[in-house]
């Protein structure tokens, strides 16, 4: 049971990476990332609503708490889907993978600003580091030759600080409901949210695009299937386990850029990428290993 639980958690990880070329491939095609982002959600809200019809029971839904604060959550997963892809529109899918897996730091600076943790030697240095290796990644000291832009990078650190606010809302949640009934809210709101900065014409175009399999694609296993797999994976998944695991979803995305994409990373690149993967996964590895919590961690 162990080893299958972690095997889902990998897959989720898995989906979630080859998700960021997805989306890279239907942005080379002329497609606006808030529509790629739209029906990433709304796509995936199908998926999880025929979840909470399989398992309605416990689902928390005449609870305003559960209402509030996963409504907080799609407002933080829309952003996080819109910001992943407009950083990949303006930058790469490595970079941008990379920079989305540091919303860890940014719930640990949260957390120290709430006082909900308590801030430590270790734990600086660690942020320190990561912040070390977003300069050597987005290579901000040599913007002639880097390729970036300073909105790819911009969009590629506030995925994260978005993603850091639906681990909050999914988090406080979870306390009045269940995960599926968590996500179809959150979905619900991203759709509604999104629909209004996606062109119009393009979101009616999608539906009878030739594009549409990666469409489909893209949000029963980027948003919908991957979920679903991490959150039942988790219950018997230890949670460091999980954050080594992870580490999955930026090294896909990063490789999935390269090899398809025919995305570059020079040197510094490669060395900034490392230093904030294996940083992240530590902190959040001792993070777990002190007190387990019951978000979700990844995009």
């Amino acid at each position: 049971m162990v080893g299958a639980s972690t095997a889902l958690v990998a897959l989720a990880a898995l989906f979630w990476g080859l998700s960021g070329g997805i989306g890279g491939i239907l942005m080379a095609d002329g497609w606006n990332a808030f529509v790629v982002s739209f029906y990433r959600g709304a796509i995936g809200l199908l998926v999880v609503l025929v979840w909470l019809a399989l398992r309605p029971r416990g689902s928390g839904l005449s609870s305003g708490r559960l209402w509030f604060w996963s409504a907080i959550a799609g407002v933080g997963v829309a952003g996080n889907f819109s910001f992943y892809f407009l950083s990949i529109a303006h930058g790469s899918v490595a970079v941008a993978a990379t920079l989305m897996y540091c919303a860890p730091v940014f719930v640990y600076l949260v957390s120290f600003a709430l006082k909900l943790e308590s801030p430590t030697a270790l734990k600086w240095m660690a942020i320190t580091v990561v912040m070390v290796g977003i300069v050597l990644l987005t290579r901000i000291y040599d913007s002639g030759t880097s390729g970036l832009t300073l909105i790819g990078v911009g969009a590629g650190l506030l995925a994260g600080v978005s993603y850091a606010v639906f681990i909050f809302g999914f988090k406080y949640a979870a306390a009045h409901g269940s995960p599926q009934a968590i996500l179809s809210i959150a979905f619900a709101v991203l759709a509604a949210i999104l629909i209004w900065p996606g062109e119009a014409q393009q979101i009616v175009a999608a539906l009878s695009t030739p594009d549409w399999p990666l469409f489909a694609a893209l949000g029963v296993f980027g948003a919908g299937v991957s979920f679903v797999l991490y959150i039942i994976g988790l219950n018997h998944t230890a949670p460091a386990v999980a954050s080594i695991v992870a580490m999955v979803e930026p090294v896909t995305a990063s490789l999935f850029g390269v090899v398809v994409l025919n995305e570059i990373l020079a040197s510094p690149q490669i060395l900034g990428m490392g230093l904030i993967l294996v940083t992240v996964t530590v902190l959040s590895v001792y993070s777990r290993s002190a007190r387990p919590t019951s978000y979700i961690s990844t995009n």
